[in-house]
């Protein structure tokens, strides 16, 4: 599975790309604002320091628009991947830039459907949110099974790239699926690494090897 950093903060992401668990980036334009500084340089940036696919989201809500927006992104760098919402006119726009070869994330995905429109569009990656379902009380989650299930049916291109994750059981829960990547925020991607019986268990070793008064160097 993959991992991207849902993130527009540049210090967070410089930080955690050393890691070298990162694997790309997704942005928003409520991340862009929370950053306080310009869309295209941010994305710019961004793309400097992550090798990977960094979406970069379409602000435009007609197709026209959509692709004057998409072009403008695509002269930043190489790994811009064009991020649309799942529209008509969004879906217009991913089978353009799909048939040029341009990578595109279709986002705000809430069902099966819509996921296999966004495939048949050529898109790069669906992203289905999870969270934001859960929150309406549904499972988030079988909105996933329903999608990998459908795209191993018919070998489609398209990876899913589970979004709006709320907690690590998102991110384990959707790798059990067979999801491809998860964009998670930074607080999320450190608590991958914990588990208090880990703190616990390595307390205790280094406690014993105290009383040992030994040094390995």
């Amino acid at each position: 599975m993959k991992i991207f950093l849902d993130s527009a903060d540049i210090d967070e992401i410089r930080e955690l790309n050393k890691t070298n668990f990162i694997d790309g980036v997704t942005t928003n334009p409520s991340l862009i604002a929370k950053s306080g500084r310009n869309i295209l340089e941010v994305i710019e940036e961004i793309c400097s320091i992550i090798s990977g696919p960094v979406s970069a989201e379409v602000t435009a809500t007609d197709y026209e628009t959509m692709m004057l927006e998409a072009n403008r992104f695509i002269k930043l760098a190489k790994n811009v991947s064009i991020k649309v919402p799942l529209t008509r006119d969004g879906l217009q726009t991913c089978r353009t830039l799909s048939e040029k070869g341009v990578s595109v994330n279709v986002t705000l995905c809430f069902s099966p459907s819509q996921a296999i429109l966004a495939a048949k569009a050529g898109a790069s990656f669906i992203s289905p949110f999870v969270g934001r379902l859960d929150d309406i009380g549904q499972n988030g989650l079988d909105l996933i099974y329903d999608i990998v299930e459908i795209y191993n049916n018919y070998n489609f291109k398209t990876e899913v790239l589970v979004a709006s994750v709320r907690g690590v059981h998102h991110i384990v829960e959707s790798a059990k699926i067979g999801a491809n990547i998860v964009t998670i925020p930074a607080k999320t991607f450190k608590e991958m690494y914990n588990h208090p019986l880990t703190d616990k268990g390595l307390a205790s070793f280094l406690s014993d090897w105290k009383k040992t008064g030994q040094s390995i160097l």
